[in-house]
């Protein structure tokens, strides 16, 4: 059984700085595309971020390009969400994503039904 466990999130000022882990469990990540998503109360789960399988390419939505950064670590199966310079709108539930069908070299990124499974989401609350 295939298991995302998403873990870092918290009660931040803003400016401040989290690191999300998303750990892999069931199956092994390193030839899957993985992405992170998150969802503000009423409204939709959106794209933030997602990576290749060996990290060659990375994708971010404009709204944290410059502030967050993912990466992987495939020995660990195991991806991360460093996000720094924090602000009140990025406050939501953060999803970790995987596609066990694209690699992330050529994908529809920001699409919602390109990807698999999914985590139970973190929660990330960034104050003024």
């Amino acid at each position: 059984q295939v298991r995302l466990v998403e873990s870092g999130g918290g009660l931040v000022q803003a400016g401040g700085s989290l690191r999300l882990s998303c750990a892999a469990s069931g199956r092994t990540i390193s030839s899957d595309a993985m992405g992170w998503f998150r969802q503000a109360p009423g409204k939709e789960r959106w794209f933030v971020t997602a990576i290749s399988w060996n990290g060659a390419r990375t994708y971010y939505a404009d709204s944290v390009k410059g502030r967050f950064t993912i990466s992987r670590d495939n020995a660990k199966n195991t991806v991360y969400l460093q996000m720094n310079s924090l602000k009140p709108e990025d406050t939501a539930v953060y999803f970790c994503a995987e596609s066990t069908r694209y690699s992330g070299d050529a994908y529809s990124e920001r699409d919602r039904s390109n990807y698999d499974y999914w985590g139970q989401g973190t929660q990330v609350t960034v104050s003024s």
